[in-house]
């Protein structure tokens, strides 16, 4: 078995202006350090496919859906909320970054390959069930556990969240009563910070970690062994699904914590120990965050890395 990399070219045709961060050349700098540091070589690369719209329909409203595909563009920008619009090729980018998601759960289903990393954009985890934000458009994780739950067999699935930002989308979703025995999310961010959530009356089946602004590896790694482990562990998960942010690192300015490359393969690989004890080794890990192009590669990389490791080591 081998770890699969789902991407398409259609993610590179979505932008939303000129200056904005959330661009393609994100992309680019992931899938030029996946070269250059031989990785490409080692994975199984696919084509993301195009979600269906009964697939977004599973986690998000009809109506919200129905928006979105009314709202494509032309021409020009769709300015959906203050930080997030569509050009002509977002919709289609839309579509396959939820689709990327549904045929990494296919492939570590069907045991062709152990786990999955999906380089798409727009990225998905503040897409609420009926609203746009935050860069989002779809909730990509949201789609493809939702997926795994109703059409695999799956009872129980954690999705683990360590962008810089809450992931309010995915706990909008999943904080909802019919999936709270099915999911655990866990997470850690900054905060107070955007979007200014994830501390007032969580759900029962949300293990939120605020940390405050300057964080480092040491906090976060804390964070992960006493509060993350202890409920995974509980949880016995049948699939870890992470919407893998990586602007928590030190030299990404659009957030304040302090975590490197090696905090990204360290969290890997205590999520794989878990996956190897409860999942069946299945993880599917989707990007979100990371605005620093060279240290977005980097720990992309690390990660990727990590993932591809038969038997990673424990820290």
């Amino acid at each position: 078995m081998s770890t699969a990399y789902i991407t398409h070219p259609d993610f590179l045709r979505h932008e939303m202006g000129q200056g904005h961060p959330e661009c393609p050349a994100r992309l680019n700098a992931i899938n030029e350090q996946m070269r250059s540091s031989g990785m490409l070589g080692q994975l199984q690369c696919l084509e993301a496919p195009l979600a269906d719209i009964d697939d977004l329909k599973r986690v998000h409203s009809s109506n919200y859906v129905d928006f979105i595909y009314e709202s494509a563009p032309a021409d020009g920008y769709a300015q959906l909320d203050p930080d997030t619009a569509m050009n002509p090729h977002s919709l289609v980018a839309a579509r396959r970054a939820a689709g990327a998601g549904l045929l990494a759960v296919d492939e570590v289903m069907s045991g062709r390959s152990e786990n999955a990393f999906c380089a798409v954009r727009p990225c998905g985890h503040h897409a609420t069930q009926a609203r746009s934000m935050g860069f989002c458009i779809f909730n990509n994780v949201g789609v493809a556990t939702a997926y795994a739950l109703e059409k695999k067999g799956l009872e129980r699935i954690a999705v683990i969240d360590f962008d810089v930002h809450h992931g309010n989308g995915t706990e909008d979703i999943f904080s909802q009563p019919r999936w709270r025995d099915r999911v655990l999310m866990v997470g850690f961010f900054q905060h107070p910070f955007y979007p200014y959530s994830g501390t007032a009356n969580p759900a029962p089946n949300m293990i939120n970690v605020p940390l405050a602004e300057g964080s480092d590896g040491a906090a976060a790694r804390g964070a992960v062994e006493t509060q993350w482990l202890p409920a995974l562990e509980d949880f016995k998960p049948e699939m870890i699904v992470i919407s893998a942010g990586f602007d928590a690192h030190r030299e990404d300015l659009l957030g304040g914590m302090a975590l490197v490359e090696a905090d990204y393969a360290w969290i890997t690989c205590e999520l794989m120990a878990v996956a190897a004890r409860h999942s069946q080794r299945r993880i599917i890990s989707m990007l979100e965050g990371g605005y620093h192009l060279s240290a977005l590669g980097r720990s992309a990389v690390a990660h990727v890395r990590a993932l591809a490791q038969r038997d990673p080591p424990s820290a």
